[in-house]
């Protein structure tokens, strides 16, 4: 893919693949979708810093998703924090939103510095930081619009919220901002690393360990997920329409 338009057309590729096949990954695909529509409205209205520079960032950053994507659907594995989000999709007990913040977890907190460093090149990685922030402020402003509309896919999630007040789970308290500065400390240690692969590896490692603590959020919220779960529809290509609806919502608002 050389340009974003490419990027796009992939992504409503993977968006019907998973409508057709019922699987969850549709629900992450559906949002970032948004994330990269919204981008390419970005560029086209000249917002970021170096508009050009962005595009080759996003190419980037999507590729990873894409590429992850396409490994495991020829029965290969990719990144483990990329594995575990696919293979939780094959499972219909968890909640629509973490399928969404199993994605968002291996694309930030791994793919994003990755490919912050890597459209950077030799050049100083601190130059990006501001367009690199953009990407992030777009996908907070998605899910938080999904989370506020959550609602529409998940009849009875605003449940969760007062019964696990003071306990600290993470699926409840996932914060976007958090994982953005994380993903732009390990750009800047990706960066200046010489084994990159090893890097990728540990990297992974640790973001992996979030990812099991998404799948299994402790005994009681697992008790309120499992509760919870009776009430999404349980069509996956019915609720990525209805999270279709959301996330455009969300742009908007």
């Amino acid at each position: 893919m050389k340009t974003i338009d490419e990027v796009l057309v992939r992504m409503d590729q993977i968006v019907a693949e998973c409508k057709n096949d019922q699987s969850r990954i549709g629900y992450f695909a559906i949002l970032y979708r948004q994330v990269t529509r919204r981008i390419r409205d970005g560029i086209l209205a000249r917002e970021f810093e170096d508009n050009p520079r962005m595009e080759k960032l996003d190419i980037l950053f999507a590729g990873r998703f894409i590429n992850a994507y396409n490994t495991w659907k020829i029965a290969q594995a990719p990144t483990n924090s990329w594995m575990l989000a696919f293979e939780a999709s094959k499972d219909s007990k968890h909640l629509v939103l973490q399928h969404l913040f199993l994605g968002i977890n291996a694309h930030i907190n791994l793919d994003l510095g990755i490919s912050a460093a890597d459209t950077m090149g030799s050049e100083p990685i601190a130059g990006i930081q501001n367009d690199f922030n953009k990407i992030n402020a777009v996908l907070a402003e998605l899910v938080d619009g999904v989370k506020s509309n959550i609602s529409m896919v998940s009849p009875i999630f605003g449940w969760l919220i007062p019964l696990a007040k003071g306990r600290d789970e993470m699926l409840l308290n996932f914060s976007i901002q958090l994982a953005r500065d994380g993903a732009w400390k390990y750009a800047g240690e990706y960066y200046g690393c010489e084994d990159r692969n090893a890097s990728i590896v540990e990297r992974d490692r640790n973001i992996s360990k979030l990812a099991n603590k998404l799948i299994n959020p402790g005994k009681f919220l697992s008790f309120m997920v499992k509760i919870v779960g009776f009430a999404e529809w349980k069509s996956v290509s019915r609720t990525m329409d209805q999270l279709d609806v959301v996330v455009q919502k969300a742009q908007k608002d």
